[in-house]
């Protein structure tokens, strides 16, 4: 990446919308931004760590991690979005441990995504790599964009879900998860 010219364009950028760019407040906001786009594309190099497997553990019931902190930036606007993931699946062979549903959802943000993608990714990364009997994916997320411009939906939250194997097939498993994520509603 070229640090110096994400600078210049973001100095170009506030030049262009009419902002004094050597006054002290704005004097080094290009480099910070820069530098906040730079780790947001890149942030950690990413090598399949994730997947750490604990082996042949017998555990056939739901494993669910919730509330997982997500930050991304949308790509239509480059603004923001941020939420949480619930990441729940039914070991078929592999248990995973927990940390790694979190480092799995670190991942699949990185960059600019929309929220839809992110979730489809990581649902079937999770269901292609580990092969469970089923997952599901959640993920609540308020929009900068919704907040800053056009509708000005101040407030408003986007949920969206990826669901595979038994979790689409049996609304029982499916049922289950959405009551401890506390979204018995969305059956």
């Amino acid at each position: 990446m070229d640090k110096q010219r994400a600078e210049n364009a973001v100095r170009e950028l506030l030049i262009a919308l009419d902002q004094d760019v050597t006054r002290e407040g704005l004097k080094d906001t290009p480099r910070r931004v820069a530098e906040m786009y730079m780790a947001q594309v890149n942030g950690d190099s990413y090598n399949g760590d994730w997947c750490r497997t604990f082996g042949e553990e017998k555990f056939d019931e739901l494993i669910l991690v919730r509330d997982i902190p997500i930050v991304s930036m949308c790509e239509h606007h480059l603004v923001f979005y941020t939420g949480r993931a619930h990441v729940g699946y039914i070991a078929n062979k592999t248990l995973l441990g927990v940390s790694k549903l979190a480092r799995l959802v670190y991942h699949c943000a990185k960059g600019f995504t929309i929220q839809e993608r992110v979730t489809k990714d990581v649902a079937d990364k999770l269901y292609e790599t580990i092969e469970p009997k089923g997952c599901m994916v959640i993920i609540e997320a308020t929009h900068g964009c919704m907040s800053l411009r056009g509708a000005r939906a101040s407030g408003s939250s986007t949920i969206t879900s990826a669901v595979r194997g038994v979790f689409r097939d049996v609304p029982a498993v499916r049922s289950e998860m959405l009551s401890l994520i506390g979204r018995e509603g969305m059956r």
